[in-house]
């Protein structure tokens, strides 16, 4: 966002935005996911990593990118399903269809098809957030092209 000013550079380590979120350049693969984890700032980083596992577990052949300093999650043929961000407090994963989730996840704006859920310091529920990955995964996800 254009007057956007870094709050913070870690040490050996990419420039913190606004509310923490690490600043990591547009890309695809695995490699500037986990950079971006490894970014997050204090617990958030162990819960990024957490879920990671979990989507990789949870959607064998997961695609990974970032965009927009922020990870996306993906299906080959079927497009992206998931994004994660961080803010001050908490880490945002948004599913791009969540309306069509059981139970649909909490959070809504005004796209009628996503919906997310603000993860605080622990309390990552693994069971339902791997239920809501696998719904997910088995729709039509985002185009990014």
């Amino acid at each position: 966002m254009p007057g956007r000013k870094p709050l913070a550079k870690p040490a050996d380590g990419p420039v913190l935005l606004s509310g923490g979120n690490p600043q990591i350049a547009k890309a695809d693969g695995d490699a500037p996911v986990q950079a971006y984890i490894a970014a997050m700032p204090g617990w958030k980083s162990d819960f990024g990593r957490r879920l990671d596992e979990l989507i990789v577990r949870t959607v064998p052949g997961v695609r990974k990118c970032v965009r927009w300093n922020s990870p996306f999650y993906g299906v080959e043929g079927k497009g992206w399903f998931l994004n994660v961000h961080v803010f001050t407090r908490y880490v945002k994963v948004t599913f791009f269809y969540g309306a069509s989730l059981r139970p649909v996840p909490p959070g809504a704006g005004k796209d009628e098809n996503s919906r997310w859920v603000d993860i605080y310091e622990g309390g990552l529920d693994e069971v339902q957030m791997a239920t809501w990955v696998r719904q997910a995964a088995a729709v039509p996800g985002w185009d990014l092209t």
